[in-house]
C-alpha cells in the first residue's frame, strides 16, 4: 500500500515501517514497500512516466531508456547528492531519502526523454497511415507528449525487407521495432518458448531470427548443415536450400515458420500475446493485418469459450463482425495473457454453415426420412413438442447438452429434462466418461467452489499433475504454474507416460506410468522407494495441490486412488476439464445423478428441495443413464427420442456407435449454432446463439463465475430461451425466458448442505499383457487440433503442432525405424500412419494426438487411452497438409 504526504520542508516525516521506504517524487513524499520500482511508485500517485520496454508482468530490463528521470540519493554521510546522469525509472528501486524528479518537474528529465524519443524516431518509418497499431500506439502518443515538434534527421532511414513470417500467424516488421525486447522477454520468462532475439550491434542492431553467426551457434553444427543465411537471417540448409530443421525432431509447426533462437521452427501456443504487448507495430497478426482501425472498432468484454479457465478477453467488432480478440486484464485468473486459441479461434461463430432459421424434416415417401426444410419458429416448436411427446410415450427421451454451455443454459437443460421430459437421462459429458467419475464429481467437485484457485497454483510448493497435460489441456493454467516455477516457489510433478515439452518448460519431474497403471503409481506414493515416487511423497502436504484431468475418468480406479492420495497427504485436489461448460454442468444439474447445487438425485430431501423451487410435485427419483448408456438405449430402440445440444459425435468414445444411435432413434431434436453431423440427421433443428451473440456466465474450473455481456446485436436466442419456448409448446412452464429469471431461480435454490454422493471406491484393473507387435495406446488432445471450434482460422491452423507418433528408442529399434520415418498404429476398426518421434518414454507405449489432422484416434481406431493396439513400421507416410498448403482448415 502506498501513502503520500505533500512535502513542505518545515515538518518532519513519520518514519516508515521496516518493510517500507519513504522517498520523494515531484515534491510528494511517498511510502512504498521495499523493492518497489520508481516507475511503479509514480503510477500509484498518478504520475505517468513514458516507457516502451516496461511491463508490470515482465522483469525490468531498461532497454528503451524512455523512462529517464532525474534522481538524487543520500550518500554515506546522509547528504542528498544528484546522480551524474538521468536514470531509468523502470529498473531503479526506491531507497530511503531518494529524491526523484520526473518530466513534470525536471527540465533535465524532460530533455532526456525528448532525446531518447528523437533517437527512436530517426529510423522509424512513417507507416502510421497503414500500420495496424495506428490509433492505439504508445509511440504515437509519446511522440506527441514527450517528443520534439520537428525532426532534425534528414538522412535516409534504415530499412529491412518486411514482413518476416515468424509463423503463419505472427508477422514481424523490423524497421518499426524500437528494441524494447518485450516480445523476447515474454517468450523467455512467461511462455518459455524460444523466439527471436537481438542481433548485430549499433545501427545494425535488430530483433531477428536464428542466425548461427550472430547468436553464437557458429561452429556448433557440422559445416555441411548450413551453407549460409538468408538476408533476413534464416539459416539455409546445404542439402535442400530451405530453412533448416532438425531431422531428429519431426514434430513442429504444421505451417511454414522461421527458425527460433534454438534453430528449430518457431511454434508457441502463446505467441499472440507478443502482438498485444508490442508498443509499436513491429509484430502484427496475419489474421487482423490491414483489416480495421482501432477507432472504428467497438470493444466488449468477454470470456474465452474454448477451455475451462474462463480467461478474460476483449471482443473488438465492427459492423456486426468480430475482427479480433485481445486479452483482458484480470489478475485473479489470466492476468494479461491468453492462449492463441482463445485469441484467434473465433471465426467458427460466423462461418457460412451457420444456422439462421429453424428446420423441420418432411416425412418421406413410404415412411422414409425426408429432407429438412426451413420453417417458422412456431412450426418448429409445434413439431418438436409433438415429436417429443410421442417419443416420451415410446420409451422416454434422453438429453445430451454437450460440454460448452453457460451456467444459464446448463440449468435450463437440466430443468427441461426433469420437468418437461420427466427423466434423469441427461449428461453433458461429450467425451469418454465413467460411473466412477460421476461419483467423484458428485462427491468432491460439486459444491466445492474456489477450493483451489489460480493463485494457489502459483504459490503452492508442490503441484502434482495426474492425467493432465498442463500446456495442451490447461492453456493459461500452464502459464500460472510456470510463473510459480520461475519464481522458485513451485515444484511440478507429473504422472504420465513421458515428459512432454510443456513439463520440461515447467522444470517438472516425471513419474512415469503406462496408461492404465496410474492407480498403482498413486497408491505407491508413500510406500515405494522408487526415486520419483518417493520424491512426490516427500513433497506432498497440506499446502500442495493435486490437479487431475478429465482423462483419468477412463482409468478404472484412478479417481478413487487420487482421493485416497489427497486424504493421505492432506493435499488439496482440483479437477480441470477441457471444455468451458463442464464445471457449470456439474453444479447446475446436467449429470444423471445430480440436481442443481450438487444435490443427489437419490436423496428424497434433495428432490423435495428442488421440486419446491421448481413448483413441481414430483421429480424422477431413479438416477438416469450417462451419455454412453443414453446412446446405447437410443441405438437399441429402448429410448424414443433425443434432445442434443452442441455435441460432436467425433468427441465421443465410439463416434460410429454414436452416429448409429442418432440414425436409429425415433425422434431427434438438435439445438446447434452450425450445421453438423447431428443436424443432418435431426427431425427438428433449432438454431441457437453462439457466445458472442448472447449474455451468459461460464463457471471455470475453480468454480469462479465468469459473466460476460452480449457483444453483437442478434436475433438468435440462447439455449435457455429456446428450451423455455419449447417447453411452453409442450404445455410446461419452465420460467427461464430471461437470464434474470434463470439467475433468480439459481439464487433461490442456493447450495446444498445435505449429504453428498459417496466417494468412489473402484478397483484398479490389471494392465493387459502385450504380444509381439502390440503396444498400449496413450493419447490426449493437443491445444490446437482439428476441433470444430478452430475452423475458419487458417493462420492459426498453421501454428498447430504437426501430428507425430511417439515411441521409446527401444521400441523404435524393435520396429527398425528412426525419427521421421513412418509408423502405423492399427486396430480392427482402422489404422493411423504418422511420422515417428523417438521419445524417452515407457517402453511398450505408443502416443498419438487424439484429434489432429491425420490422427483421429476415436473415429479411426475406435479406442482410447489404455487400449492395446498393433504397431508396425510403415513403408511410407504422408504428412498432414495445412491450410496454407491446400486451402483447407485444421
Amino acid at each position: 500500500m502506498t501513502t503520500t504526504t505533500p512535502k513542505t520542508g518545515t515538518s518532519g516525516s513519520t518514519p516508515a515501517p521496516a518493510d517500507q521506504v519513504t522517498f520523494t517524487i515531484d515534491d510528494v513524499e511517498v511510502a512504498v514497500p521495499k523493492g518497489t520500482l520508481v516507475i511503479r511508485a509514480a503510477e500509484q500517485i498518478g504520475i505517468q512516466i513514458p516507457r516502451f520496454c516496461d511491463h508490470p508482468l515482465l522483469a525490468p530490463v531498461g532497454a528503451c531508456r524512455q523512462c529517464l528521470v532525474e534522481v538524487a540519493a543520500p550518500d554515506r554521510e546522509g547528504n542528498v547528492r544528484p546522480m551524474p546522469k538521468p536514470q531509468a525509472s523502470c529498473t531503479l528501486e526506491a531507497t530511503p531519502g531518494m529524491v526523484v524528479k520526473t518530466q513534470r518537474s525536471s527540465a533535465v528529465a524532460d530533455k532526456a526523454q525528448h532525446g531518447v524519443l528523437e533517437l527512436l524516431l530517426i529510423n522509424h518509418p512513417l507507416d502510421c497511415p497503414t500500420c495496424d497499431k495506428g490509433g492505439e500506439c504508445p509511440l504515437q502518443n509519446q511522440a506527441m507528449s514527450n517528443g520534439r515538434g520537428t525532426s532534425r534527421f534528414h538522412d535516409v532511414k534504415r530499412t529491412f525487407p518486411k514482413p518476416i513470417a515468424i509463423s503463419t500467424q505472427i508477422l514481424l516488421d523490423r524497421d518499426r521495432c524500437v528494441l524494447c525486447q518485450r516480445c523476447t522477454r515474454f517468450s523467455e520468462e512467461i511462455a518459455g518458448d524460444p523466439f527471436i532475439d537481438l542481433q548485430q550491434r549499433g545501427v545494425k542492431q535488430q530483433i531477428g531470427i536464428f542466425d548461427p553467426g550472430v547468436l553464437g551457434f557458429a561452429g556448433s553444427e557440422p559445416a555441411e548443415v548450413y551453407r549460409g543465411v538468408q538476408p533476413d537471417g534464416t539459416p539455409i540448409s546445404a542439402a535442400t536450400g530451405l530453412p533448416s530443421t532438425d531431422p531428429a525432431d519431426p514434430a513442429g509447426p504444421a505451417g511454414m515458420a522461421t527458425v527460433d533462437t534454438s534453430g528449430r521452427p518457431f511454434a508457441s501456443y502463446f505467441s499472440g500475446n507478443t502482438v498485444q504487448i508490442c508498443p509499436v507495430g513491429a509484430l502484427t497478426s496475419a489474421a487482423y493485418r490491414f483489416r480495421s482501425r482501432p477507432f472504428d472498432l467497438v470493444s466488449t468484454p468477454g470470456i474465452a469459450e474454448h477451455d475451462s479457465n474462463g480467461a478474460a478477453i476483449r471482443v473488438d467488432h465492427r459492423r456486426g463482425v468480430v475482427l479480433r480478440r485481445l486479452a483482458g486484464d484480470d489478475p485473479a485468473v489470466n492476468e494479461e495473457w491468453i492462449s492463441d486459441k482463445d485469441r484467434f479461434g473465433f471465426p467458427w461463430q460466423g462461418l457460412a454453415d451457420r444456422l439462421t432459421a429453424p428446420m423441420v424434416r418432411e416425412p418421406g415417401a413410404d415412411g422414409t426420412r425426408g429432407e429438412l426444410r426451413p420453417a417458422s419458429w412456431a412450426e418448429a416448436f409445434e413439431a418438436a413438442a409433438e415429436g417429443l411427446a410421442a417419443a416420451r410415450a415410446a420409451g422416454g427421451v434422453g438429453v445430451l447438452p454437450g460440454g460448452r454451455l453457460t451456467m444459464e443454459d446448463a440449468y435450463a437443460y437440466g430443468k427441461f429434462a426433469r420437468v418437461a421430459l420427466g427423466t434423469n437421462d441427461v449428461d453433458h459429458r461429450a467425451r469418454p466418461a465413467s460411473a466412477e467419475e460421476e461419483a467423484f464429481l458428485g462427491h468432491h467437485v460439486a459444491g466445492s467452489r474456489m477450493s483451489v484457485t489460480f493463485a494457489d497454483l502459483e504459490h503452492a510448493p508442490t503441484v502434482l499433475l495426474v492425467a493432465f497435460e498442463a500446456e495442451d489441456e490447461g492453456g493459461i493454467t500452464f502459464l500460472r504454474l510456470r510463473k510459480g516455477v520461475q519464481g522458485g516457489r513451485t515444484k511440478v510433478f507429473s504422472v504420465a507416460p513421458f515428459a512432454s515439452r510443456g513439463l520440461e518448460r515447467l522444470d517438472g519431474t516425471l513419474v512415469q506410468a503406462v496408461p492404465g497403471t496410474e492407480p498403482e503409481v498413486l497408491d505407491a506414493v508413500g510406500t515405494s522407494s522408487e526415486s520419483s515416487v518417493s520424491a512426490v511423497a516427500e513433497a506432498l502436504g497440506p499446502e500442495a495441490v493435486i490437479l487431475v484431468g478429465e482423462r483419468l475418468a477412463t482409468v478404472p480406479g484412478g479417481l478413487s486412488a487420487v482421493l485416497r492420495l489427497a486424504e493421505r497427504t492432506g493435499a488439496r485436489l482440483a479437477w480441470i476439464p477441457r471444455r468451458a461448460g463442464e464445471r457449470g454442468g456439474v453444479e447446475l444439474g446436467t449429470l444423471p445423478t445430480l440436481l442443481p447445487g450438487g444435490r443427489p438425485v437419490a436423496d428424497p430431501q434433495a428432490r423435495v428441495d428442488v421440486g419446491a423451487a421448481w413448483d413441481v410435485e414430483r421429480l424422477p427419483a431413479e438416477p438416469g443413464r450417462d451419455a454412453e448408456q443414453i446412446l446405447a438405449a437410443a441405438r437399441s430402440g429402448e429410448l424414443g427420442g433425443l434432445v442434443v445440444g452442441g455435441l460432436d459425435p467425433a468427441d465421443l468414445p465410439d463416434p460410429a456407435g454414436a452416429r448409429a444411435a442418432l440414425e436409429a432413434v425415433g425422434f431427434l431434436v438438435s439445438l446447434e449454432v452450425r450445421a453438423s453431423a447431428v443436424t443432418e440427421l435431426a427431425d427438428v433443428v433449432l438454431p441457437v446463439a453462439p457466445p458472442v451473440e448472447k449474455a451468459g456466465t461460464f463457471l471455470n474450473w475453480e468454480g469462479r463465475p465468469r459473466p460476460f455481456p452480449q457483444a453483437l446485436t442478434s436475433t438468435s436466442m440462447a439455449d435457455h430461451r429456446v428450451l423455455d419456448a419449447l417447453a411452453d409448446a409442450m404445455d410446461v412452464q419452465l420460467g427461464l425466458a430471461t437470464t434474470t429469471e434463470v439467475h433468480a431461480e439459481i439464487d433461490q435454490l442456493g447450495g446444498w448442505d445435505g449429504g453428498r454422493v459417496a466417494a468412489p471406491a473402484a478397483a484398479a484393473v490389471e494392465p493387459p499383457a502385450l504380444g509381439a507387435g502390440q503396444a498400449v495406446l496413450a493419447t490426449w488432445h493437443l491445444l490446437l487440433d482439428a476441433g470444430r471450434c478452430q475452423e475458419g482460422e487458417a493462420f492459426l491452423a498453421g501454428t498447430s503442432q504437426r501430428p507425430v507418433a511417439r515411441v521409446s528408442a527401444t521400441h523404435a529399434d524393435r520396429l527398425g525405424i528412426a525419427s521421421g520415418q513412418g509408423i502405423t498404429v492399427r486396430t480392427p476398426r482402422g489404422q493411423v500412419t504418422l511420422p515417428v518421434a523417438v521419445t524417452p518414454m515407457a517402453d511398450g507405449v505408443v502416443w498419438l494426438p487424439t484429434n489432429s489432422v491425420g490422427s483421429a484416434v476415436r473415429r479411426t481406431l475406435g479406442v482410447d487411452a489404455g487400449a492395446v493396439v498393433e504397431v508396425a513400421a510403415a513403408s511410407t507416410v504422408t504428412t498432414a497438409t495445412t491450410a496454407a498448403d491446400d486451402g483447407g482448415t485444421l
